[in-house]
């Protein structure tokens, strides 16, 4: 070999291993910067769902107390009913009385119940439902997020 292609060999060699390095340097920045996004963006998630829990927390707080302040109201109805309900016996003169008195209480006390486990029901689905409803969109958040 000559030295005239012994020079062009090293020199497109070294041509070669720096345009390598380049391209190298090139994709860990851009790897880099890509990183710097994602942990940004994990971040921001991060406080996003942060944020989400707290407001479920609240929001189930506040049903709790909302569902505590009917079951209070149930016992305080009931615990009336019954005492009316006593009163009532009390005054029955005759056994035909008693019996009637006592179907009638029992109808309206199953009425009662039935209406009552209903919106209890209805009151703890809605509290539930309420609570859950800022995480659910925070995770609907994340997922189109993520596909994009």
């Amino acid at each position: 070999m000559t030295s005239t292609t012994i020079e062009q060999t090293s020199k497109a060699m070294t041509d070669g291993a720096g345009k390598s390095a380049a391209a190298a340097e090139h994709i860990l920045k851009s790897g880099a910067s890509t990183m710097n996004r994602a942990a940004e963006k994990t971040e921001e998630n991060l406080a996003a769902t942060t944020h989400a829990i707290n407001k479920s927390g609240h929001i189930a707080m506040s049903g709790l107390q909302e569902l505590a302040k009917a079951y209070e109201s149930l016992a305080n109805r009931n615990a009336a009913q019954f005492a009316s309900s006593m009163q009532a016996f009390a005054s029955v003169k005759t056994p035909a009385e008693f019996i009637a008195l006592q179907q009638k209480l029992i109808r309206e006390s199953l009425d009662a119940a039935v209406g009552d486990f209903r919106n209890i029901a209805k009151l703890t689905a809605a509290v539930f439902t309420a609570s859950f409803e800022p995480l659910q969109k925070q995770i609907e958040t994340v997922q189109a997020s993520a596909t994009k």
